[in-house]
């Protein structure tokens, strides 16, 4: 779809495609995790599990549709974008990985983030933005 948009006439970024994929897979997978749970015998121990899978959920969402834009640009805030989304999916694994051993959707889920976090750090690297000065660069390639 990107690829037909009429601003990008064929020239994409492949990491930031591979980045929207990703947002999106993880904000199913910690929806999914935050429900299950929230089914679990022992929700009360992971009330702090809810609550970063519901925000990274958040994140991915914004951070897959900003990416997805391509009509004009607005790098810096999409690197911002991409920046709390990588945070927010490190942070959602770490507490998740807590929780593997004893609920599988929860491993599942800290997989996704993993990648995720991964494709955050490689869609930001490829995207190269400059200051307002035009001198300095945010993010270097």
């Amino acid at each position: 779809m990107i690829s037909a948009h009429p601003d990008v006439r064929g020239n994409t970024n492949d990491a930031l495609i591979q980045c929207i994929e990703e947002c999106y897979s993880c904000a199913q997978s910690c929806t999914s995790c935050a429900d299950a749970c929230l089914a679990e015998d022992m929700v009360d121990k992971l009330r702090q599990c809810i609550r970063l899978n519901l925000d990274c959920a958040d994140i991915c969402i914004a951070a897959g549709t900003l990416g997805a834009r391509r009509t004009g640009s607005n790098e810096q805030v999409i690197v911002a974008t991409l920046l709390a989304c990588e945070a927010a999916c490190r942070r959602c694994a770490e507490e998740c990985e807590r929780h593997a051993s004893m609920h599988e959707h929860c491993r599942l889920c800290a997989e996704h983030c993993r990648r995720c976090e991964q494709a955050c750090r490689q869609a930001i690297e490829s995207i190269d933005v400059t200051m307002a000065s035009g001198t300095e660069k945010l993010i270097s390639a």
